[in-house]
């Protein structure tokens, strides 16, 4: 545990000094994005978030996968996923959706009531289907440009605009308002941290095996995403990110 420990602070200290001191090429034959004018930047966060999920999440998850039961893991990721849905609703009223908001509403009435707290999904088989909605779909629904894309030391990719909207989505968490104990604070954070990355343990080793350069995969797929979500599917919106001169050429 000593010596595993002293790895992890050996590569955080190295991770920052990355970030302060340099940034990392991009790699011959990638083409360059329009959309991220910060990639030899964003590229040195990245393999610090990388390397930081090789040494601590993975290691950690893999301890949670190997200790709780599949049933006790999908109980706790029902929960999280309860509590979330009051932040869902929430936005999707901001976002002029009254039905969707109600649709959510209900799913935290129908799993904390009959799901025993929100242990178990009963909203979903019920007919109410889930949504995913946070501050930064919110400010792109109020037509706030993106801005270039980004990635964020610990929270991985981003853009301007999402970048402000994780700060909205953290102030806006009543855990932190209401939790005065900090070690409870911090547990139930650490557990949230933890079954957020369980829920895609197995797809990053897919992308790990299936992308050529990772980065550019994962950057496509989150602007394409991002995208999807705010124009609620609907082809017939313009493209929401607009196109930025690369300083680094």
């Amino acid at each position: 545990m000593i010596l595993w420990m002293a790895k992890l602070k050996q590569l955080l200290i190295v991770g920052l000094a990355t970030l302060v001191l340099g940034c990392a090429s991009i790699p011959a034959g990638v083409e360059p994005s329009p959309h991220d004018p910060w990639e030899p930047f964003n590229r040195s966060v990245f393999e610090f978030n990388e390397g930081l999920d090789a040494y601590l999440l993975k290691p950690v998850v893999a301890g949670y996968r190997f200790i709780l039961p599949e049933f006790v893991r999908d109980g706790i990721y029902n929960f999280f996923s309860n509590y979330n849905d009051i932040y869902t609703a929430l936005q999707n009223l901001l976002q002029g959706k009254p039905d969707y908001a109600f649709n959510d509403f209900m799913r935290v009435v129908v799993n904390t009531t009959f799901g025993l707290g929100g242990l178990i999904d009963m909203a979903t088989p019920g007919g109410l289907p889930k949504h995913k909605e946070d501050w930064g779909q919110t400010f792109g629904v109020w037509g706030i440009p993106s801005g270039p894309y980004v990635v964020l030391p610990f929270f991985g990719p981003s853009n301007v605009r999402d970048t402000f909207g994780t700060v909205a989505d953290i102030e806006s968490d009543y855990l932190f308002s209401y939790v005065k104990d900090i070690g409870l604070r911090n547990s139930i954070t650490g557990l949230r941290v933890v079954n957020a990355r369980n829920t895609y343990f197995e797809a990053g080793d897919l992308i790990d095996g299936a992308a050529i350069d990772k980065y550019s995969f994962m950057r496509d797929a989150y602007i394409q995403r991002r995208e999807y979500q705010i124009n609620e599917g609907r082809e017939d919106r313009e493209p929401l990110m607009p196109v930025y001169e690369n300083p680094y050429e």
